[in-house]
C-alpha cells in the first residue's frame, strides 16, 4: 500500500469487511456519459492493475455502467481476483437507449440487476451493494427487503444508501429497520465525485 492510500486509512463495515477509506470509482472507465466500451480497453485494464499495486482494496461500479462494460472489463483483468479485493456496486437505476438513467426499482428489475452483477463480475455473491434511490422512491425499499435481497445471491451482503440520495428520516425511519429485518447490516455512505462542481 502507497503513503497516500495508507495515511487515508481504512473503514470496517463488518468484521469480515475491510475496506480502504480511498476506493477507485470505475465510471470514468467506459465511454463518454458511462455509456460504450473505454476509448483504450488496454489503457482501462491498466488502470486497474494500477489500482490493486496501490493498495486499494475496494471497486466502485455498476453494471450500468456501459451498460456491462465496466463489470466485464474489471471481471477480464483482474479476475481471479487478488485477496482483500472487494466489489462495491449498485442498483436500481437502468440505462435508457438515449443514455439516461431512469430509475429501476421494481421487485423483479432488482434481482434482475444483483444477477446481471454477479455474472458479469464472475462473482458468486457481492460483498457491498449501493441502492441508488431517492426520498420519492422510498416505497421501493420495502420491495428490496422482502423481494430482491431475500430471493437472490445476497444474503450476507451489506447495503449502502448514499446519503446525497436520502433523507435523515427515509435512512434512520424506514431503510435502517427495514433492512436490519432482513438479517444485513445497513450503512449510511456519504458521497461525491472528487471534482464534481454539484
Amino acid at each position: 500500500m502507497t503513503s497516500t492510500t495508507a495515511s487515508a486509512g481504512t473503514m470496517r463495515l463488518a468484521d469480515d469487511l475491510v475496506l480502504s477509506r480511498i476506493g477507485y470509482g470505475a465510471i470514468q472507465l467506459a465511454g463518454p456519459m458511462a455509456w460504450g466500451p473505454p476509448r483504450d480497453r488496454d489503457a482501462a485494464g491498466r488502470v486497474l492493475r494500477a489500482v490493486v499495486d496501490l493498495g486499494i482494496t475496494h471497486i466502485d461500479t455498476s453494471d450500468y455502467y456501459g451498460p456491462h462494460t465496466v463489470n466485464e472489463l474489471i471481471r477480464e483483468t483482474l479476475h481471479p481476483y487478488p485477496a482483500g479485493l472487494r466489489i462495491v456496486t449498485k442498483v436500481g437505476a437502468r440505462r435508457g437507449p438515449d443514455k439516461s438513467w431512469p430509475a429501476a426499482l421494481s421487485r423483479d428489475e432488482l434481482v434482475r440487476a444483483v444477477h446481471d452483477n454477479l455474472e458479469h463480475l464472475g462473482l458468486e455473491t457481492l460483498d457491498l451493494v449501493n441502492l441508488r434511490m431517492t426520498d420519492s422512491r422510498e416505497p421501493s425499499l420495502e420491495i428490496w427487503c422482502s423481494g430482491a435481497l431475500a430471493q437472490s445471491r445476497i444474503a450476507d451482503v451489506r447495503i449502502a444508501v448514499p446519503a446525497a440520495s436520502a433523507s435523515h428520516h427515509v435512512i434512520h425511519g424506514t431503510i435502517d429497520p427495514a433492512i436490519r429485518s432482513t438479517g444485513a447490516t445497513p450503512w449510511v455512505t456519504p458521497w461525491a465525485m472528487l471534482g464534481a462542481t454539484s
